[in-house]
């Protein structure tokens, strides 16, 4: 009989982000994403320069720990789920750590969408979920290797999951995902009536 097996397997990291620091309050959280928001005139102008969809601090606020106790809460429960993470992908730090980089808040309103694309000069990237209402868009993954695969057929629709060319992950509110930053991804359209939130973050090697 022939050997088949999986290599250079792609790594998601899921959990409920109360398992490590402190107890966040989901209901805190969406309310100091939804004041941040309408106080942050600087991020609401790039949004409308840029034709961005919604809300992003990402532009405008880079120091959102130092500025609110909760996403300093949220930094430390960040940082312990990303060591886990590295433990699990068996990385060699070479006595130097992981750390955060950036922190940003999304506000995605109905028929908001986020393009496919990955994360520069980062190691491990990830979102925690604020807000998902009943219809709000998952996460679509995508197979790192399909620029590569080209003359090949397609999958089959029920093909096995490590297989598959695109994976959707559909986070519940208070769960944080991580992958590294080399994966591309994106958010469909959010066909909910009310705004799906969510705070993404980088992690660089330092």
């Amino acid at each position: 009989m022939p050997q088949i097996d999986s290599l250079f397997v792609t790594r998601l990291y899921r959990a409920a982000l109360k398992e490590q620091g402190k107890p966040i309050d989901p209901a805190e959280l969406e309310n100091s994403c939804l004041v941040i928001a309408e106080d942050d005139e600087a991020g609401q102008r790039w949004c409308a320069e840029v034709g961005y969809p919604g809300y992003t601090s990402y532009a405008s606020l880079t120091d959102l720990p130092w500025r609110f106790p909760i996403f300093a809460d949220l930094k430390d429960a960040l940082d312990a789920h990303v060591a886990a993470f590295a433990e699990d992908l068996e990385f060699d730090l070479d006595g130097r750590e992981l750390k955060l980089e950036d922190l940003w808040i999304n506000i995605l309103p109905e028929g908001g969408t986020h393009a496919s694309h990955i994360h520069p000069h980062s190691v491990i990237s990830g979102t925690t979920y604020v807000a998902m209402p009943e219809g709000a868009s998952a996460l679509k993954l995508e197979d790192p290797r399909s620029g590569r695969m080209m003359a090949a057929p397609a999958r089959k629709k029920n093909a096995r999951r490590e297989l598959q060319t695109f994976i959707y992950m559909k986070p519940a509110v208070g769960e944080v995902l991580l992958w590294e930053s080399w994966l591309r991804h994106e958010v469909p359209m959010n066909m909910s009536d009310d705004e799906r939130i969510s705070v993404s973050f980088n992690y660089a090697w330092a």
